[in-house]
Order: structure tokens, then C-alpha cells, then sequence
């Protein structure tokens, strides 16, 4: 089987996590897999790659200055990226995330070959702008599946039904052994993992922090990540007086390793696609915290006996649920013994068997 793979880039990201894994899983098993992204080769990839993945950095990812450029640009990229694929002779193409699936779809058109496109976050909730909107309205009635992680992210598509299906990230088991030679976290740690954006809602978060410091000052908030609202976000710590108590170590490679060594996980997204974050850390053992947001959440937790769920944005219940298992050893511990059989619901062999049986199936359609 020969399968090429399409990212925009392998910066680090759910969605650039997920695609390395699905290459190097498929390149184990003897496929012949080229994964393609928009940027050049300064850009060195985030996750491990698999030697036997033929990774091309194409270098067709430009900033445009103005409307018009953009529109050059993204004619330069189709050719680019179309001439990519007829080289690398492909049985069928995936490609991930909104932008890079349009220019995908036109750069397969009348190639004869199979494309599965995959929606990575919520449809309704994250826009790419009205024109991509538009754009991805006309194409996206050209692909062969699209590809959601759940069914409510599936009904945004609801004129195109027949070409949707659903598929849940697989959980990424975490290293066997770890690495860490010194305590990375003290002890009474919480933990949230995910980029600096408004998405993840990290304001709620210290927000509901500041509501309970006072009673439980021996407890500490990480956050690994980077983003664009860093400096908001370490102005909202001093503000409300957290700035020994609420760390941002950025980015980091060895996630697991953090997760290993906390007590509770936290995420407070205001939306989600499906969380890889919040699956490895119940994998780790990790009792945890979600928002309820209207995706992926309520498919991987169950309230109550592996995790708790608060509405989404509701400071307050945040708060309290934070209170409720910090105060509670024995709740953490009820909800971490139940935690890692998230890695059998969703495991990695599962969902590359779904993916597997997809890709055959338009293979054949074809």
C-alpha cells in the first residue's frame, strides 16, 4: 500500500502528533508512506519520524502580504503540492486540518486517486476566515471521506452525510521507562497541557485557581506550552497573585514524564476537537478535570468514574471541582485507578484498523 500523508507542517500540535504516529505506523508495518508538509526543510520536525517515512518539505508555506498575493500563493501551493503527489504515486492521500485539505482537494482533482480529508478541532467553533469558509464549502463535496473525531463535529457537515465519518484519535501510550533524573514537579501538583491560545481556556483556569490558593496553598499549576498569549497570561498570574504558585515551563518533549508526576490533570478548553492531552494523561493515572465542552470530552470521560466533567467557561464549578479532589485523596485515587482504560477504548491498534479499513474501502470505490 502506498499512502501519502499532507500536514502543513510537524511543529508540535495534536494534529502533527497523530499524523507522525499513523506514518510511522504504517511505515512499520511495510507501507510505502510519504508525508508531506508546506514547509521548508528549516523547520525541523516536532515528533519522531520513522526512518523508513519518505518526509518532503516542499517550502511552499508563504506569508501573504494582501488578498491578491494570497491568492498567488495558494496557486503556487496547489501546483507545488500537486506535483508532489503524482510523484510520489500514491493508492490514496490523507490530509489534516481545514486550510491544507482545500488545497489538497484541488491539487487531486482528475488525478484518479483517492483523498480522505480530516477535520482536527470543532468545525463551528474555529474558523479559517470567510474565504476558506467558502472555499472549503466548494471543495470539500470533492473528497472521498471526510474525517471527524465526533458527532457533533460531523453534523457540521450536514449536507455532506455520505462522505462523513468518525474517527477517534488514538491514545499514544506513554515510554516505559522514564528519563527524569530529578523531580520535575513537587508534590500537590495540578497539570494542564496545551498550546497558550484562547481555546484552552488557561484564563478560566487561574481564574478558578485564585478562587481556592488561599485554601490549599500548598498547590501548585503547570502548564506546558507556548503560545500567543503567554504575556497575557503571565500579566493575569501577577494579577491575581499567583506568580509563585502557577508555572509555564513552554514546550517541552517529555510530557509523559510531567504527567507521571502530578495529582490531578486540568483541561479548561472553551472547545476541543479530541483532546490527545486529555487521553494521555488518564493513561498516566491521572485523576482528571474537563470542561464539558462540545467536543471530545464527554466521549472519553466518564463523569464520575474516571474523571469529572464542569460546564464549559463556568469559572466557579471549575473551582469546586478542583476543591473537590484536592481535598479528597481517595476520590484521586477512585478516578485514577479507572483512568488508563481510556488506552483500550481507544487504542492505537483499534483506530489505525479503522483508518486501515477506510482507506480500502475509497480504494476500491476508485
Amino acid at each position: 500500500m502506498r499512502c501519502t500523508l499532507i500536514i502543513h507542517s510537524l511543529s508540535s500540535g495534536g494534529a502533527e502528533r497523530v499524523l507522525s504516529r499513523m506514518a510511522n505506523y504504517w511505515a512499520e508495518k511495510g507501507w510505502e508512506i510519504t508525508l508531506l508538509n508546506f514547509t521548508d526543510e528549516s523547520e525541523v520536525p516536532f515528533y519522531h519520524l520513522d526512518d523508513r517515512v519518505n518526509h518532503r518539505q516542499l517550502g511552499i508555506a508563504e506569508a501573504s502580504a494582501n488578498p491578491i498575493a494570497g491568492i498567488l500563493n495558494n496557486i503556487t501551493s496547489v501546483k507545488g503540492l500537486r506535483a508532489a503527489i503524482i510523484q510520489s504515486k500514491p493508492d490514496a492521500v490523507i490530509s489534516f486540518m481545514d486550510r491544507t485539505n482545500v488545497i489538497a482537494i484541488l491539487a487531486t482533482r482528475w488525478l484518479k486517486v483517492p483523498i480522505l480529508v480530516s477535520e482536527r478541532n470543532d468545525p463551528a467553533m474555529l474558523s479559517s476566515g470567510k474565504m476558506w469558509e467558502l472555499l472549503r464549502q466548494w471543495t470539500y463535496p470533492f473528497a472521498d471521506r471526510i474525517v471527524v473525531q465526533t458527532e457533533r463535529a460531523g453534523s457540521y457537515f450536514a449536507k455532506l452525510q455520505n462522505l462523513v465519518f468518525i474517527m477517534p484519535n488514538p491514545v499514544i501510550l506513554p515510554p516505559t521507562e522514564t528519563t527524569a533524573a530529578t523531580p520535575l514537579l513537587a508534590a500537590n501538583s495540578l497539570i494542564a497541557v496545551g498550546r497558550l491560545v484562547s481555546q484552552k481556556g488557561f484564563d478560566l483556569l487561574l481564574r478558578a485557581l485564585a478562587q481556592v490558593k488561599d485554601r490549599y496553598p500548598e498547590w501548585t499549576l503547570t502548564i506546558l506550552g507556548e503560545g500567543e498569549l503567554r504575556p497575557e497570561l503571565e500579566a493575569l498570574r501577577q494579577e491575581l497573585g499567583l506568580e509563585d504558585r502557577v508555572h509555564l515551563p513552554g514546550r517541552v518533549k517529555n510530557p509523559h514524564e510531567f504527567l507521571k508526576q502530578a495529582d490531578i490533570f486540568i483541561m479548561s478548553s472553551r472547545f476541543e476537537g479530541f483532546p490527545n492531552a486529555l487521553c494521555e494523561a488518564m493513561v498516566c493515572g491521572l485523576p482528571v478535570i474537563s470542561t464539558d465542552c462540545p467536543n471530545g470530552p464527554r466521549e472519553i470521560i466518564r463523569d464520575g468514574v474516571d474523571g469529572i466533567l464542569v460546564p464549559t467557561q463556568d469559572v466557579p464549578a471549575l473551582a469546586a471541582a478542583m476543591e473537590r479532589l484536592m481535598s479528597d485523596a481517595q476520590l484521586r485515587q477512585s478516578l485514577a485507578t479507572a483512568a488508563p482504560e481510556v488506552a483500550e477504548r481507544f487504542s492505537l491498534d483499534k483506530v489505525m484498523l479503522m483508518w486501515e479499513s477506510l482507506v480500502k474501502e475509497v480504494i476500491g470505490e476508485k
